[in-house]
């Protein structure tokens, strides 16, 4: 479903929300939370390193002055950051009316892992924001009707990706694991909105299309070159444009627990956001139970819905 010239003046007031967002202090993640800002959401601005998390935040003040921000210091790939960060978030008693699991790693060379273990990009991409929306379970559902919002990618629609082997130990290709991790967004919501029925809790997965911005870092400077040279100016977008699907995800009443909302444009690269459909591989129960009890095993994490 597309809605033909939907932009940020179409977010309705935000105001008395409360919001967190990953990955917030460069690129979409900042779009999001400048966005949520200016509508008048109290936000989280959450990244891997203070000092960055402190320059977004003086940045989104100067744009909207009177927002109240809250810099976070988290890192996806620690588990124990993950704990820490949302325990400061649930100290404040106040319900998080808005998850926004933004960050993401890609295109990681070699195989690397996490502090505790995992392969790095299904480890920061998947597993953290597992944990992450876990452990900050009882503000979400202390909200009327809280909305938990993963970023995925195109990629996601890849045929023949599997979580068999989500260490990449037998096998470790970049964009093997990144296509991994952007599936398991994907497949995590679809599992979330089943397990959260009858709450005030919904869940949607995006992907924003195509757009150059700070996770193409590991990506070769030759290919990013010729990137920007040639099918940027032809098929890509900014960054705020990328974030509109975020936001229409986030704020739009039209979108329902279980969208997948990405640009309606050509090829889904970019363009107005909307209603789209699931990867095929999203819609296996079997697979997203696997998922889900996997997961749960490795963050030594638990959902309790009560």
């Amino acid at each position: 479903m597309s809605t033909s010239t939907w932009t940020t003046a179409d977010i309705p007031s935000q105001r008395g929300k409360l919001a967190l967002v990953t990955g917030a202090n460069s690129g979409i993640g900042y779009q999001t939370a400048l966005e949520l800002a200016r509508a008048g959401a109290a936000v989280i601005l959450a990244g891997r390193s203070a000092s960055s998390i402190a320059d977004a935040a003086s940045a989104v003040a100067r744009e909207v002055p009177s927002a109240e921000l809250i810099p976070l210091q988290l890192d996806l790939a620690d588990l124990t950051s993950v704990s820490d960060a949302a325990g400061k978030v649930l100290s404040h008693g106040r319900p998080l009316d808005l998850l926004i699991n933004n960050a993401g790693v890609m295109a990681v060379p070699e195989r690397r892992t996490t502090k505790d273990g995992f392969e790095l990009t299904f480890g920061t991409n998947h597993l953290g924001h597992f944990a992450l929306t876990g452990h900050l379970l009882p503000a979400l559902l202390g909200a009327d009707a809280s909305r938990v919002v993963t970023v995925s990618a195109r990629v996601a629609r890849s045929r023949g990706t599997t979580f068999d082997d989500v260490a990449s130990e037998r096998k470790y290709t970049p964009m093997g694991a990144y296509t991994k991790s952007k599936l398991a967004n994907v497949v995590f919501t679809q599992e979330l909105v089943r397990r959260a029925g009858g709450t005030s809790l919904s869940a949607v997965a995006v992907h924003p299309g195509a757009a150059m911005t700070g996770i193409q870092r590991h990506v070769p400077r030759v290919v990013k070159a010729i990137v920007s040279g040639v099918i940027q100016p032809l098929m890509m977008q900014a960054p705020d444009q990328a974030a509109l699907p975020s936001l229409f995800a986030a704020t739009d009443p039209a979108v329902s627990a279980g969208d997948f909302v990405a640009p309606t444009g050509p090829m889904e690269g970019r363009g107005t956001p909307g209603i789209v459909a699931l990867p095929p591989a999203a819609a296996d129960r079997a697979t997203a139970k696997d998922l889900w009890e996997l997961s749960e095993r490795l963050t030594h994490v638990t959902y309790t819905f009560q």
